[in-house]
């Protein structure tokens, strides 16, 4: 849960970073919000979990 959270919160400030610089309009923006609630909502969903899922582990077992 947390790490889905703060996915979200990182991907929502680069969404909002986007939209202020105007490297992305709005109308595209609210595309992708809306593609990614919808895939959510689809089979899809876990196995994209799983795979987030993977790289936080495989990211969080390097050792500096």
């Amino acid at each position: 849960m947390a790490i889905s959270l703060s996915v979200v919160l990182l991907l929502g400030i680069i969404l909002v970073v986007l939209l202020r610089g105007g490297s992305i309009k709005a109308g595209p923006a609210v595309v992708a919000v809306l593609f990614g609630f919808f895939l959510a909502s689809t089979g899809m969903a876990d196995d994209i979990q799983r795979f987030l899922d993977s790289i936080a582990d495989t990211i969080n077992s390097i050792q500096f």
